[in-house]
């Protein structure tokens, strides 16, 4: 909590101390989830290597106050991102000697932005198309669809195989119409880890005159080193004919602080329209070549001196590591009865369902919480089951031995405790209304029902499944996963019956409702 007489008020009437208010931060920070030790399978990136985030705060400390709304006046920033999109490129099939020797590209400040800007691009790229469209599998990353809402582009999903979690190359064609300017794949998908098949897709993409472009953001950095070790990562880059532009998180697997992604294209007139320009102000001419005007050199310094760090050798022992870790916590699920893995894991993925009526994976989800996993919960689309999703990193594999135990501990007592009875008369709520039905009471009922947005030092809610616990960042997973420490309010410590209750409701409800939950929890602070 903060320490402060005048109740931490962001800005107070006089100064605080520089050590107390490091202090507060401290504080503060002692109720997120952890972000290293090999024990939280979503949201962050640990390789466990002694020194590597010092370093990096060096190199974000060095370089916070550089500019890159400029790149002539701050020319070390320029020499950075260029080094960053080669070093991505290269390992991409781009570059000197290969079949795409012009790529180009620019660095982002995460994989939205990476997605939001390739649909720029692609949609700018052809103003002769009045109401453009793109092909979207729908195990695509949901940033698709938030790019498609921003830019007024029209969605058409893509259907994939339910065993083999896949778009087929016929389906995407039979998606793609005289004003689709774009095709999407991913390598690998995030929900489920599986890789599309690329070079099928970007053929007939390519037969249609369309672009295609290859979402690599989640584990795209890691494939190239798998297939190095000998894992049979299919073709997925720009060694395939017909895609048109990558895009890979660095923040992710290539292990830098949070938030540094690379958009790729194969060659410069590829990325013409992912520029603005502006001149007709009497300010300065705006050139941008990504969303930001400003940025903040920080994260772009710290990609830089992790790359430089750890080398391609470094990556590859990394890489040899998440391989083992993968290998492990799959073993793990395949020895207990009752789970199932929704694929066998190709990348960096460990994503498992329940078979077993009796075994609910919400409150598996929690049981894996009181053990100290932290796990994602997603829930259910169509013919796809309900699933939890594990995000495997370096980190995890000191930890792989001490997970099967845990793991079957936690299904007997998820049994034990049997699955989640919402009210019947919730149930068919959930069921019938629609979006434009919630009202600001009605919303409020059900959080105070559910134990959401209490008080943010947690303790009982009235109404609610269990003892209030911190709030967590679970509505990114499209459920809630486990509590951890959030400053507007609060969830309960068991977010089984939240998570039933939104497996429950149709998509468009899930969102409703999640927006207005998450809207509880950000209020501000006086």
């Amino acid at each position: 909590m903060i320490d402060d007489q005048d109740t931490g008020r962001a800005l107070p009437e006089r100064g605080v101390p520089a050590e107390r208010v490091l202090r507060e931060i401290r504080g503060l920070r002692e109720g997120d989830r952890p972000t290293h030790g090999g024990r939280l399978f979503a949201y962050v990136y640990d390789p466990a290597v002694p020194g590597l985030d010092e370093l990096a705060a060096a190199a974000h400390a060095g370089s916070a106050h550089v500019n890159g709304l400029d790149p002539t006046a701050f020319p070390s920033l320029l020499a950075m991102e260029n080094a960053l999109v080669g070093a991505a490129a290269r390992l991409l099939g781009g570059g000197p000697g290969t079949t795409a020797p012009d790529v180009v590209g620019s660095v982002t400040s995460g994989g939205t932005e990476s997605l939001i800007l390739a649909v720029k691009a692609a949609r700018d790229a052809r103003p002769d198309v009045a109401e453009p469209r793109i092909a979207v599998p729908v195990t695509a990353h949901a940033a698709f669809a938030k790019a498609a809402h921003y830019l007024r582009v029209a969605l058409d999903p893509v259907p994939v195989d339910p065993d083999t979690l896949r778009p087929s190359a016929a389906d995407v064609a039979a998606a793609i119409r005289p004003d689709t300017v774009l095709v999407v794949c991913s390598a690998p998908s995030y929900a489920h880890g599986v890789i599309d098949p690329v070079a099928d897709i970007a053929a007939v993409a390519e037969a249609a005159g369309v672009r295609c472009h290859v979402d690599a953001c989640f584990g795209g950095w890691t494939l190239p080193w798998l297939r190095r070790l000998g894992a049979p990562v299919p073709p997925f880059d720009f060694a395939v004919d017909g895609v048109t532009s990558i895009s890979v998180d660095l923040h992710k697997y290539a292990y830098a602080p949070k938030g540094v992604s690379v958009l790729l294209h194969r060659e410069p007139g590829l990325r013409a329209p992912q520029y603005f320009a502006y001149a007709d102000w009497p300010g300065y001419t705006m050139i941008n070549p990504v969303i930001a005007s400003t940025r903040s050199g920080g994260p772009i310094a710290a990609a830089y001196a992790t790359l430089r760090h750890l080398g391609e050798d470094g990556y590859l022992r990394l890489a040899g590591s998440t391989r083992d870790a993968v290998a492990g916590l799959a073993d793990a699920v395949r020895g207990v009865d009752g789970l199932r893995l929704m694929a066998e894991p190709e990348s960096t993925v460990v994503c498992f369902t329940s078979v077993d009526p009796g075994l609910d994976l919400f409150v598996l989800v929690d049981e894996l919480t009181v053990r100290g996993w932290h796990t994602q919960p997603q829930l259910t689309y169509g013919e796809l089951p309900a699933s939890v999703h594990l995000t495997v990193t370096a980190s995890v594999a000191p930890r792989v031995a001490e997970f099967g135990p845990d793991l079957a501990d936690a299904v007997a007592a998820a049994r034990a405790a049997g699955p989640v009875e919402l009210p019947p008369e919730l149930t068919a709520l959930a069921a019938t209304l629609t979006p434009d039905a919630l009202t600001p009471e009605l919303v409020a009922g059900l959080a105070a029902g559910l134990g959401l947005g209490g008080p943010a030092s947690g303790g009982p809610v009235a109404g609610g499944p269990a003892d209030g616990g911190p709030v967590s960042g679970g509505p990114a997973s499209g459920g809630l996963a486990d509590g951890g420490a959030g400053a507007g309010g609060a969830v309960p410590d068991r977010t089984a019956t939240v998570n039933a209750l939104l497996n429950a409701a149709p998509p468009a409800l899930r969102e409703r409702l999640l927006v207005e939950f998450v809207g509880l929890l950000q209020r501000p602070t006086y």
